[in-house]
């Protein structure tokens, strides 16, 4: 866990929501100069800081409502630093909760030192990876709706499918398997979306792959070089992590990105692990679908997989792989090197 440090004369904690904004600013001594609720507009925001601006610095919560606050500062030459939103819950926690005892919290603990940093993605590659994530969510709706129509198959006791529903010509003529008119039309719904959905992650890859060459090409060429890792997870890794120099030591890496448990300790005791949930569940996600794709490209891959299977179990082991496949990839991003095989399974 990183801590804002900075020094400044007054500290701006700001309890951020779609329509309101609740400010509150703080002196050096700690002695409350400013309180009180505005709409969230950067006119009102402006206005409220002026007397104050000179040596100034804002903090807010990571919610999905930071990137215009983060944008404004930015522009207006305004420190800005964004609190990670479930150690700041830990932290300030406490028996009534309501903005304006938020955004009096969230300047405190902005003063006072222990303001729990997050990281401000930059605005320029900002868009880019949103629109990732929402490829990721359409992806997962589309494996929702071929499952939907496997279920019913089974369902209603209809022989396997021979071929694979993932193929639009696979699916011509699959209502015709149902007699009763709404199963058909139920089924018929799920082709569909799934036509609407092929095309239009279609048309985004396309788009993402020719945008990132523009925004790092030897970057995104670099990751390809793994094995198990092709256009679309290179891109996911490219745009989720960022810049690796963020992170000073491979153990940070790979903590991110949720492939490493916690111990509870207390007394010399432990009590089980914490945190999973703190970390980029999509890169998570991504090294965990680079291992089986790994897995299946790569006998060597299999192999590390299986000798460890007998010791941890295939679980653990795939998780073994993952870790592994994070820290090179951190050690490649940081030499600029491509994938070595040979280096990878060498123990």
């Amino acid at each position: 866990m990183r801590f804002f440090q900075g020094n400044a004369q007054f500290y701006c904690g700001v309890d951020l929501h779609a329509k309101v904004m609740y400010l509150c600013i703080l002196d050096s001594t700690g002695r409350l100069v400013l309180h009180e609720n505005l709409p969230a507009q950067p006119d009102p925001f402006r206005h409220a800081i002026e007397p104050f601006r000179p040596d100034l610095v804002v903090g807010a919560e990571c919610v999905f409502l930071w990137y215009w606050l983060a944008d404004l500062c930015a522009a207006e030459g305004i420190p800005f630093v964004l609190g990670h939103a479930l150690y700041m819950k830990a932290i300030h926690g406490g028996k009534a909760k309501n903005d304006r005892i938020d955004s009096e919290k969230i300047a405190r603990i902005l003063r006072g030192g222990t303001f729990p940093l997050a990281y401000v993605y930059p605005p320029e590659m900002r868009a880019t990876r949103d629109l990732l994530r929402r490829r990721t969510y359409l992806v997962r709706r589309r494996a929702e709706a071929m499952t939907h129509i496997q279920n019913t198959n089974t369902q209603y006791n209809r022989p396997p499918f021979t071929k694979r529903i993932n193929r639009a010509s696979n699916r011509i003529g699959i209502t015709q398997r149902f007699d009763d008119p709404s199963v058909r039309k139920t089924i018929k719904i799920d082709v569909d979306l799934l036509d609407q959905y092929d095309r239009a992650i279609r048309e985004l890859e396309l788009y993402l792959v020719r945008h990132a060459k523009a925004d790092d090409a030897p970057t995104y060429h670099l990751l390809q070089t793994v094995t198990g890792i092709g256009k679309i997870l290179a891109l996911i890794l490219m745009y989720e992590l960022h810049d690796i120099d963020r992170f000073p030591r491979v153990q940070d890496f790979v903590s991110y990105c949720r492939l490493i448990k916690c111990d509870r300790e207390s007394a010399g005791k432990k009590y089980g692990y914490s945190g999973k949930k703190i970390g980029n569940a999509h890169l998570k996600w991504a090294f965990s679908e680079a291992t089986c794709l790994m897995m299946r490209e790569s006998e060597e891959a299999r192999k590390f997989v299986d000798r460890r299977t007998k010791k941890h179990g295939k679980g653990k082991a795939m998780s073994i792989l993952s870790a592994r496949l994070a820290r090179t990839v951190y050690v490649m991003l940081k030499r600029k090197e491509p994938f070595n095989p040979r280096m990878f399974f060498a123990h």
